[in-house]
């Protein structure tokens, strides 16, 4: 039986939607020299992490082109940002990277706080740096467990979830939400943190830590997990640089960059001795899974330094008093963020309403993905799984 995700029937003549076309290049005398096929990988197909579909053109079992195709997915975000005002547009913020909800409410806020010139209380800040990192962990340890099952290793993904269970206990407690948190408010959180909470988080925090020692035993560990990613999807520095490539993908080829410490916000500023910025030069499946796993360590460390300082810090207010209806005087700004899969980016522009005159959104997925026209010829289809799964992408994250 076929896979229904992927296409492969060879047609004589045009490329029909769902399908794969036969493209025959005919030499001196009319006789056929080679066949190159057209598949379509998705738009629905297991190795995706949703809707997106790859469109290759194959010469025997080496890609020689791809092209991603995108917007199965899109729902307008960006457009229903103009009709939403500065509360509600944290809701549409919330969702395009499922993985990553709260780190997508604080570029928002951050950005409608900058229009205003507000300053969100001390307390905030810290709280808000915790739970963005937290937040970074649970989205590292979905890929670090799901990555693998592409390739064939289902053990790993049932630890990544009981380790992300211990996370996502402290973050629905705080919050109330599994996945989208909306805990985020213009001017600082929604309220403060439950009593002993900080205890809870500090021992959910060291039991994930205990348990990272897994996935080098068992996957970096592993000779077929290095065997399939090692050598395979090399990503260039210059790549990166030219597609705007960001995140983890980027720091595993060499491109030392990250917002937290080149371009501090929150409370990154005080956290210089604790974070640790990973990267690696070989650009490749393997370096990428490395740094992915590094990142989670640090992430580790700075929720500790956090919770530390929240522990020393005095009782106070985590928001400012708001007027009842929100507006942003005239002008423009951009708010950028670390994201865990990338930069961030939200442009927004102001006419003095209630709502934004325009907000556009920068996502990290996107750009990470356009890449893969260039990452994935020369290869052979049968990377083609593993250099897609190691680009770490969210597909509601590309579409918007």
């Amino acid at each position: 039986m076929s896979d229904p995700g992927t296409n492969a029937e060879p047609a004589a003549s045009a490329e029909r939607p769902g399908s794969a076309a036969a493209v025959t290049t005919v030499g001196i005398g009319g006789a056929a020299e080679s066949t190159d096929m057209v598949l379509n990988i998705g738009p629905q197909h297991p190795s995706t992490h949703g809707v997106l579909r790859l469109r290759l053109v194959l010469d025997g079992e080496r890609i020689s082109a791809a092209e991603p195709v995108v917007g199965y997915m899109h729902r307008g975000a960006e457009k229903l940002f103009e009709a939403r005002d500065y509360r509600q547009i944290i809701v549409l913020a919330n969702r395009h990277d499922w993985l990553s909800a709260f780190s997508n409410e604080l570029g928002v806020v951050m950005a409608v706080e900058r229009m205003l010139g507000m300053e969100v209380p001390e307390r905030a800040v810290w709280a808000r740096t915790l739970l963005a990192e937290l937040n970074r962990v649970l989205n590292h340890l979905m890929f670090i467990g799901s990555y693998p099952l592409e390739l064939g290793a289902i053990t790993p993904m049932f630890h990544a979830f009981t380790e992300r269970e211990d996370l996502q206990r402290v973050m629905e407690e705080v919050s109330g939400g599994r996945i989208h948190y909306m805990f985020n408010r213009v001017g600082g959180l929604k309220e403060d943190l439950p009593a002993g909470w900080l205890g809870r988080t500090r021992q959910a925090v060291a039991a994930v830590r205990a348990k990272l020692g897994t996935y080098d035993r068992l996957v970096l560990g592993n000779e077929i997990f290095r065997g399939r990613t090692r050598g395979v999807g090399v990503l260039a520095p210059e790549a990166v640089h030219a597609y705007g490539v960001s995140g983890p993908i980027a720091r595993a080829s060499g491109v030392d960059f990250d917002l937290r410490r080149d371009e501090p916000y929150l409370a990154y500023g005080e956290l210089a001795d604790v974070l640790r910025v990973v990267t690696r030069a070989e650009g490749d499946c393997l370096a990428r899974f490395e740094v992915l796993l590094e990142q989670t360590r640090n992430s580790l460390d700075l929720a500790d330094a956090c919770l530390d300082r929240l522990a020393g810090l005095p009782p106070g207010p985590v928001n400012q008093r708001l007027p009842k209806v929100l507006k942003a005087p005239e002008g423009a700004t951009y708010a950028w963020t670390e994201n865990p899969l990338g930069i961030n980016g939200y442009y927004l522009v102001s006419k003095g309403e209630k709502t934004p005159y325009r907000l556009k959104l920068r996502s990290a997925s996107y750009n990470n993905v356009q890449v893969l026209s260039e990452l994935l010829p020369g290869t052979l289809v049968a990377d083609m799984v593993a250099i897609l799964g190691s680009m770490f992408f969210v597909v509601g994250d590309i579409d918007k």
